[in-house]
């Protein structure tokens, strides 16, 4: 068995500054700080070199580790990787490669692709024809995820969410398909609300192409203020020696993140062992 490595989201921390942040992390016990984009301009991708060396400045003297970037196409405004215009898809890719320089300025790692809105079918394309437009653009960006030390992460996203890859089985399918070190999956637990096999034998069967975990309640609450049992999850990650991040993304808001964060994260090492 292996010790898990447990990071946090930012997000939790909305309106706080990096530094501010990263010292609430490190005090609250976690070993990574995870950030989504938005958080850090409204056009991330254009953050000058000096934001960047300043970003990972404040992450090394804090002790933590930079564990990757998610919600990566919130913004800016207008992207969107599957729309049947063949510009807007080809400028949505283009920013995907940037966010993936951006990842590796800030010491590289995963992108976890979610972004249900900037991937569901539109203007007239049927999911099916939206999942070619997606698989197409993962397979000419995942080489240069790969070549700038980052691995892209498909996301399997609730169906109330998206109607492109809705589970964990066609996230797997995709990557298997194209079949570069450029591309895995990940497991998460609130988006895993409607898979049909329990959670822990998800884990264990596509525990190959799994780089990387999302831990929140089934509504997207903080780990340990629901009903949600981590424990077989937790256990079965050890049992297996997973070596990627174990990263709570909270959703919604908090008058006190940083002791949220704490008693979560003191929960789920009980559980741990």
């Amino acid at each position: 068995m292996t010790s898990l490595l447990f990071a946090v989201c930012n997000e939790i921390f909305a309106g706080w500054d990096l530094a501010k942040t990263a010292a609430a992390v490190r005090r609250a016990g976690y070993q990574g700080l995870e950030l989504a984009p938005f958080t850090l301009a409204e056009d991330p991708a254009s953050l000058p070199a000096s934001s960047r060396q300043e970003a990972r400045r404040i992450l090394a003297q804090e002790g933590l580790e930079f564990a990757g970037l998610h919600w990566l196409l919130a913004s800016p405004p207008g992207l969107h990787v599957t729309t049947p215009d063949a510009e807007r898809r080809r400028k949505s890719w283009d920013y995907l490669r940037r966010l993936i320089d951006l990842c590796a300025d800030l010491g590289g790692g995963v992108l976890v692709f979610g972004s249900p809105r900037q991937r569901s079918a539109i203007g007239g394309l049927s999911p099916q024809e939206a999942t070619a437009h997606l698989v197409d653009g993962l397979a000419e960006t995942a080489p240069y995820a790969a070549q700038r030390g980052c691995c892209i992460l498909i996301e399997a996203l609730s169906p109330d969410q998206t109607d492109v890859v809705t589970s964990l089985e066609e996230a797997t399918a995709i990557v298997r398909r194209i079949h570069h070190p450029g591309l895995a999956t990940l497991f998460d637990t609130h988006n895993a609300v409607a898979e049909k096999e329990p959670h822990p034998a998800l884990v264990e069967k596509y525990f190959d192409w799994i780089r990387h975990v999302h831990l929140n309640e089934l509504d997207g609450a903080a780990p340990g203020t629901g009903g949600y049992d981590f424990r077989p999850v937790l256990e079965t990650l050890k049992r297996l020696g997973f070596r990627g991040w174990v990263s709570l993304e909270i959703f919604g808001k908090s008058e006190d993140p940083e002791g949220l964060t704490a008693r979560s994260l003191h929960y789920l090492r009980q559980l741990a062992g």
